[in-house]
Formats: structure tokens, C-alpha cells, sequence
């Protein structure tokens, strides 16, 4: 029997990093022939079948350049990343505590408000559209960074609070129970206990509501018309645009994204249990 056993493991093991191939190539796939696109000359992304070899490839940052230099792109990448990193620290500030206090205090209906905060993000965008822009335009919010990221703030907060939330469920509360029989104040506690702990989540979350951010193209597009955010410009100009500055402007969409989480990627590792050198 053994034999067998040790037959079936093999097997099993190899069908696991099978299956972690398959979905890496399918996550990775898009975003290679995007590179590999953005980065070759013109008549390459016309021709078929393209060249796949490294030697056969031809490398030219004409098409990127020619995007780059567009009027209005270097702005809306400033727009994005202030409306991204606002979002940001609006979501963490609102709702890691809102998730602390929602794992550390039990109160009637906590099960309703956790489903109440979920379906917060049952009302599509489109819906809220026209009255939201009604408001921004009387409060004089409309066309700025803080009303986009007044916005994103509250398409990320249902999922700030629930992750934080069960960020903060696994911290033992008696870690924080000793800080306090120390001299710790609760405050004292949470920043010196309960927060270190939870970074690996709040990193989780972190990369949540910045891919959010600045994916989001709809709202933007609505809010804003002479500060667009970059999804909103590439969405709007890349219609009429050739098919080799589409692949620019798909790559330039990445890239930050991509940037962003291979920074917080070590606490992102950490919750998973994984050590980095």
C-alpha cells in the first residue's frame, strides 16, 4: 500500500502545481501580450503570426512615448495616483476602526449589519450616477480629486470594514488585555498590539481599495471632465485611437497597479505565512 500512497501523493502534488499554472498563466497571460505589444513597433502588432522568440522580437518605446507625450495623459496619471492614494488613506482611516470595533464589540444585530454593509454595494454605480452629480454640483465638488475620491471611498468602505474586521477577529484579544495590565491605554493597546499584527490584512485591503481606485472608470468619467482620472481619459481618447496605442494605454493602466502591490507584497506574503529574505 504504501507504494500506492507515495504514487497518489506524487500525483496529487503534481495536479496542485498544475492547477497553480494554469491559473497563473491565465492571470499573467493578458498582461504579458500587453507588455509585449506596448513595447513592440508598429507593424509587429499588426502582424500575424507575431514573433514569440526573445531574438525575434523587436523592442521600441515609439508607440509608448507617442502616448506618454499625449496632451493630458502625465496629468491624468497625477489625477489617478493623488485620487488612489486619497482613496486609500480615507478607506483605512474610516474603516479599520469600524472593523475593530465591529470585531471587538458584540451589540444586537451584528449579523444584520455586517449583511447591511455588504449590500451597500448592491446599487450599481449607474443608478447613483445623476443624483450624485446633482449634489457634487451644488457643494462645488464636481471636477476635483476629492469628490472622485469621496466616491471611491464609499465603493471601498463595505470591504475595508469586513476585511479589517476579520483581520481583527484573529488577534487575540489577550494580547491586548495584557498591554493594558502594563500601563497601556486601549488606544495605547490597539496601536502597539493590534495593529502590528493586523498589517498583513490592512495590506490585503490596501491593495483591494487602490486597484479599486484606479480601475474605476464610469464614475470618474461622469465626475470629471477637465481633470479626468487616467481610466476615464484612456476610456474616452482610446475609442478613436490605433490599435497599438490602445496596448500603450493598457500597459500604462498596469503598471502602477503592478507597482503598488509588489510593495506591500511582503505583508501581503506575511498573512499568508510566507517569510521574505
Amino acid at each position: 500500500m504504501r507504494p500506492r500512497q507515495g504514487l497518489l501523493g506524487w500525483l496529487v502534488t503534481i495536479g496542485r502545481y498544475l492547477a497553480a499554472g494554469l491559473v497563473s498563466a491565465f492571470i499573467l497571460g493578458p498582461i504579458v501580450v500587453i507588455a509585449y505589444l506596448a513595447f513592440a513597433p508598429e507593424e509587429t502588432v499588426y502582424l500575424f503570426p507575431k514573433p514569440l522568440a526573445p531574438a525575434d522580437f523587436a523592442f521600441s518605446t515609439e508607440t509608448m512615448s507617442t502616448f506618454v507625450t499625449a496632451t493630458g495623459t502625465l496629468d491624468a496619471l497625477w489625477t489617478s495616483i493623488r485620487v488612489a492614494l486619497l482613496t486609500l488613506v480615507l478607506a483605512l482611516v474610516i474603516g479599520a476602526p469600524a472593523g475593530y470595533a465591529l470585531a471587538r464589540h458584540p451589540f444586537r444585530g451584528k449579523d444584520v449589519y455586517r449583511l447591511g454593509i455588504v449590500a451597500t454595494r448592491a446599487f450599481p454605480i449607474v443608478i447613483l450616477a445623476v443624483p450624485l452629480i446633482t449634489y457634487y454640483l451644488r457643494w462645488g465638488l464636481d471636477d476635483t480629486v476629492w469628490g472622485v475620491a469621496f466616491l471611491h471611498t464609499a465603493m471601498a468602505l463595505p470591504t475595508t470594514v469586513l476585511v479589517t474586521s476579520a483581520v481583527f477577529i484573529g488577534v487575540s484579544e489577550e494580547l491586548e488585555a495584557a498591554a493594558m495590565t502594563m500601563g497601556c491605554s486601549r488606544f495605547g493597546a490597539f496601536r502597539r498590539v493590534a495593529l502590528p499584527l493586523a498589517l498583513p490584512g490592512l495590506a490585503a485591503s490596501s491593495i483591494f481599495t487602490f486597484v479599486l481606485s484606479w480601475n474605476e472608470v464610469f464614475g470618474a468619467a461622469v465626475l470629471t471632465l477637465q481633470n479626468p482620472t487616467l481610466p476615464a481619459l484612456v476610456v474616452v481618447q482610446l475609442n478613436q485611437s490605433p490599435v497599438p496605442i490602445r496596448f500603450a494605454g493598457g500597459f500604462f493602466l498596469l503598471a502602477p497597479a503592478l507597482i503598488f502591490m509588489l510593495i506591500v507584497r511582503r505583508y501581503l506574503f506575511n498573512l499568508w505565512g510566507v517569510k521574505l529574505k
